[in-house]
């Protein structure tokens, strides 16, 4: 089992704060998704750190099981017009796009804690198998 170079928990934490998962102080993302390319407090490589589908893919998961499944058992939501739909629609894309960032930095922040960095890439692909 590989161990942890970095305490996991407050990694995480930082991250879905939106702050540097190294110092807790700078600022994660310089625009909603852009991750800043160092820590303007401890001089961090925030780049390094890879966050490409993994975020988004554990957002849909998360909301669709925990929003979207138990809407559907609520009869309101079946049994209404079909003039409600943009509303609860609505509901479920700002809940979606509002938790997507959070769910990016704790990303980023178990990546960190990990030390997984974009160069171990070389690491995960067939040829590194042989």
């Amino acid at each position: 089992m590989q161990e942890v170079a970095h305490p996991l928990g407050a990694s995480l934490w930082r991250g879905a704060k939106g702050h540097c998962p190294a110092c807790g102080k700078g600022r994660l993302f310089w625009k909603y998704l852009k991750v800043n390319d160092r820590c303007e407090c401890c001089e961090e490589d925030l780049s390094r750190y890879p966050a490409d589908d993994g975020p988004a893919y554990t957002t849909i998961l998360l909301t669709g099981h925990l929003i979207i499944v138990p809407l559907l058992f609520i009869p309101w939501v079946w049994r209404n017009p079909v003039h409600s739909v943009p509303l609860v629609m609505g509901g479920l894309v700002v809940s979606t796009l509002s938790v997507l960032p959070r769910i990016k930095g704790a990303w980023i922040g178990l990546m960190y804690a990990l030390a997984v960095k974009s160069t171990d890439a070389h690491l995960h692909t067939a040829d590194a198998a042989d």
